[in-house]
């Protein structure tokens, strides 16, 4: 019998998909683990905000550079570059809430080391993915995130309870080592497009529509390749490019409030033990893996089937998510049990990742040459809400402890819920007016 030949794009798109898996098992463990040690320290929730969200100026400082430098050395060389430093710090700071200086360093240079990994991630994709399967592709890698986080949420409490919080860092750190190893022997650049055999990201482009102004006249079956520079201008002026910047930024303030308060919000708000909750806690990051795969294949299907549009189609399925996450996350702090709290928590995550199938696509759709930049651009966006966000939330429940004695009542957490949700109304609205689904940088 012939032998089955497995194509290269799909291994890629698997390692690129166990990468933001790592990377999120990271970052969610950090939170477990310093809050525990944090509250055991006695260190107040303001600081513990600061702490938290510095890991986001470092990630915020090396997006777009990251973007650059993926575009000139290679999405695969500076992905590995970013695992092995995040790797290294992991496995040599130790976790100590008095060593204040120590720990700020240290997330910084985590936050600038897993800076580079998602414009280098969609550099990878933009080069060895068709755009038939681009949105199930890049749905696939960024469900490693959810799928990261609920990993994380279901195994670390127990290893911070048995092993201290401590033992995390070092788990972590082993985690990264082995995938740089798998990217090692399993990772290549793309064929090149002379090549007979290339699969880039050349093929299947004309599902993509492209304005008039941007079409290249292709003579002998050859194909042109322009060696312009990075259009800098005409990428910050794009309006489409701003939809995509300011849904990101909604969608990474609502996620890295959750990922990093929840703990908090289930410990205090509601007088829960995470490690007494057992798997219902990964719950929400589960739901939020399991619709990020079900926006891609939903958005492929309308696509390739000519159902909608691309425009169309990133559209419906943004403001779909985002709009039921905006309640669900209104309405999170009226659940006083730990039942409805999962329920209301996993519903929002969830819809803001059937909502990634219409913003984080959308990269690719617009610059399919220039990804991993734009990403970069609209990442920083998202790294910023992250700033914003997860010190914010800190000083919010330092006032609220002062006015209510306690965080156990749902006004304390009221504006900690309804900022993101206000937010996610507003940006499926500036979605819906100014984003498209044609290429317009070439």
């Amino acid at each position: 019998m012939k032998r089955i030949k497995f194509p290269k794009r799909y291994l890629i798109v698997f390692l690129t998909f166990i990468s933001t898996c790592v990377c999120y098992i990271e970052r969610v463990g950090f939170s477990i683990a310093y809050t525990v040690a944090a509250d055991a320290a006695g260190v107040n929730q303001s600081s513990k905000g600061t702490i938290l969200s510095t890991f986001y100026y470092g990630y915020a400082c090396s997006q777009v550079p990251g973007g650059w430098a993926a575009q000139k050395i290679g999405g695969r060389r500076i992905l590995l570059l970013s695992f092995v430093l995040w790797s290294l710090t992991c496995a040599f700071v130790p976790l100590d809430p008095n060593r204040v200086v120590t720990l700020v360093v240290a997330r910084l240079l985590v936050g600038v080391a897993q800076g580079f990994i998602f414009p280098s991630i969609h550099t990878v994709l933009a080069e060895w993915v068709p755009p038939h399967e681009r949105s199930r592709s890049v749905s696939l890698t960024t469900s490693g995130m959810y799928l990261g986080a609920a990993a994380g949420m279901l195994l670390l409490p127990s290893l911070v309870k048995f092993r201290g919080p401590q033992s995390v860092f070092v788990a972590e750190a082993a985690l990264g080592a082995m995938w740089s190893l798998l990217w090692i022997k399993y990772a290549s650049d793309p064929p090149r497009p002379e090549h007979p055999k290339a699969t880039a990201a050349s093929f299947g482009e004309s599902l993509l529509p492209m304005k008039r102004s941007q079409k290249v006249k292709v003579e002998n079956g050859g194909s042109s390749v322009k060696t312009a520079g990075i259009p800098w201008k005409s990428i910050i002026f794009c309006l489409p490019v701003w939809a995509i910047v300011a849904n990101n930024f909604t969608f990474h303030y609502a996620l890295y409030v959750l990922m990093n308060w929840l703990p908090t919000y289930f410990e205090q708000g509601l007088q829960l033990s995470l490690h007494d909750m057992g798997s219902s806690k990964m719950l929400p990051y589960l739901n939020m893996f399991i619709f990020s795969n079900i926006g891609g294949v939903m958005a492929d299907h309308l696509i390739t089937r000519k159902i909608l549009s691309v425009t169309a189609t990133r559209k419906f399925l943004n403001t779909i998510g985002f709009l039921v996450a905006s309640f669900a996350l209104v309405a999170l702090p009226l659940f006083r049990t730990a039942g409805g709290a999962v329920f209301c928590s996993s519903v929002a995550l969830g819809f803001l990742a059937l909502g990634r199938a219409g913003f984080a696509v959308n990269h690719m759709d617009i610059a399919p040459k220039y990804a991993g930049i734009v990403m970069g651009v609209s990442n920083t966006a998202g790294t910023l809400a992250g700033i914003v966000g997860v010190d914010l939330t800190g000083q919010l429940l330092e006032a609220a402890k002062t006015n209510y004695s306690d965080l156990s009542t749902p006004e304390s957490w009221k504006q900690v819920f309804l900022i993101p949700g206000l937010l996610c109304t507003f940006s499926s609205i500036v979605f819906l007016l100014f984003s498209t689904g044609e290429k317009i940088f070439d």
